[in-house]
Formats: C-alpha cells, sequence, structure tokens
C-alpha cells in the first residue's frame, strides 16, 4: 500500500496588511476618540505587533503619553540621525522617564552607509532627500521589520501637504496609524495642560516642528507649524511619509 502524499509546506507571503484593510479600519473606528481607539488595538488584535514612531518633537509627548497609559511596554522607536538638536536627545531621555516607557529602541544611520554616501556628513546641504533616506528612512525600515504596525504622530493641522491624513493608511504592507490624525492646535495644547507634560525646549524659541538640526529653523508668525522644515528646498516630508494633499489616495 502505498505512503500517503506529503502535505507541502507553504510559505505565507502575504503583506499583514492591505490598502483594504486600512480602508475597513477607518470606517470601523469613525468617531471613535483616540485614545479609545488605541486601547481596544494595543489591548486588542495588535498587541505585540505594533511600535510607536516618534521623533521626540515639539508635539510627541501627547501620543507617547496615551499610548504609555494604555501599555508601557509598546516599543518606542526613535532615530536618530546623529543630526539631532542636543535639546532633542535630552528630551527624549527626560519624556520617555516620566511616562515610564520600557522598551525605548534607538537605530541610527548604518556607518557604512554613511562612509560611502556621506563621508563629509554634508550630503543634508546638497541633497537632503537623499541625505534622509540614509539617515531616517533606512534606519526606520530596519526597526519596523519585527512589526505589522505602527504608530504615528502625524496631525492635519500641521502643513497643506497634510489636510487630508487618514487615521489609518497602508504602509509597505505594515498598518500605519495616525491617531492624532484630525486634532486641532488647541486640542493638543489642552492635552499638556490636562497632563502636565514637558515641552521641547525649543518650541518656546519659534521651532514649532523639530527635525534635524541643520535642516530647522524657526516658524514665522502666520505660517505653517512645518513651514521651518527644509526652508528654500522644494521638499515637505523626509521620505517616512507622503503629502496627503485632497484628492490623494490616503492609503498611498
Amino acid at each position: 500500500m502505498g505512503e500517503p502524499a506529503r502535505a507541502l509546506d507553504v510559505m505565507d507571503v502575504a503583506p499583514p496588511f492591505t490598502t483594504a484593510d486600512a480602508a475597513a479600519m477607518q470606517i470601523r473606528f469613525a468617531g471613535v476618540p483616540a485614545a479609545d481607539m488605541l486601547r481596544a488595538l494595543l489591548t486588542g488584535e495588535l498587541a505585540g505587533r505594533i511600535a510607536s514612531v516618534s521623533s521626540y518633537g515639539a508635539e510627541s509627548a501627547v501620543l507617547l503619553h496615551m499610548v504609555a497609559s494604555i501599555d508601557k511596554d509598546v516599543p518606542v522607536v526613535f532615530t536618530n540621525t546623529q543630526k539631532m538638536f542636543g535639546e532633542t536627545l535630552a528630551y527624549r531621555d527626560e519624556l520617555s522617564e516620566r511616562l515610564g516607557l520600557t522598551d525605548l529602541r534607538v537605530f541610527r544611520p548604518d556607518p557604512r552607509m554613511l562612509g560611502l554616501k556621506d563621508a563629509t556628513g554634508m550630503r543634508w546641504s546638497y541633497d537632503p532627500d537623499g541625505c534622509c533616506e540614509i539617515r531616517k528612512v533606512e534606519p526606520l525600515r530596519r526597526a519596523l521589520a519585527p512589526f505589522d504596525a505602527w504608530i504615528s504622530g502625524r496631525k492635519g493641522f500641521q502643513a497643506g501637504t497634510r489636510t487630508a491624513l487618514p487615521r489609518f493608511e497602508e504602509d509597505e504592507g505594515r498598518l500605519k496609524l495616525n491617531p492624532l490624525a484630525d486634532w486641532s492646535k488647541s486640542q493638543l495644547d489642552a492635552y499638556f495642560e490636562e497632563h502636565d507634560l514637558p515641552r521641547h525646549p525649543l518650541e518656546a524659541q519659534g521651532y514649532l516642528s523639530i527635525g534635524c538640526a541643520p535642516c530647522t529653523s524657526k516658524v514665522k508668525p502666520g505660517e505653517d507649524p512645518r513651514a521651518g522644515r527644509w526652508r528654500g528646498w522644494d521638499k515637505v516630508e523626509c521620505g517616512i511619509h507622503v503629502s496627503t494633499l485632497p484628492g490623494d489616495d490616503p492609503a498611498f
């Protein structure tokens, strides 16, 4: 009698999330407060599968406080581009300690790549897109490799290129959450006050969106909060995110 046919191993290569999944999440959590939405997902289907990515910028404390209030063990990813303000690094440590975060993961540029493509450390001055790719996009891609989803702190009011920002997007097969997409500046300020959260020390000096030191300037009255980023360049995002102008596919 012949041996039974051996079942073949099948490798599932489908991405964890698709644009359809993001759209379904958008509908499912429509009108649900950000904190409630995060609690449902962080303690439910995304538990152990998600990281929070933070620049520890001017408004980062709000989202980090929400996450820590639900689960202090959620991994928090910070990409140290090695061009950061010293004030940002100090704020990162102060805020992480204050919130009791237990899994802060710091990723840096690959030194071999820096040696090949930015040996002088001056690429930001003539090729900011290339600089961001080396120092921010590639390290974050490594950082997110173990996760199926991640949390971003983007807000729609920050710039004209973010006005159509959805709460959920598909990003390289992962689910990207923007819990504060529809929050206003006044809501953020009220949250800071209610929970007695420390402000980034550069905010009081006019830096309303804080990235790498060489490419961040003070914001002038009447400008978008992100107007001080890459001033003088036709560049509005570092490459981690894409713009969400009205009419764009919000899940792209």
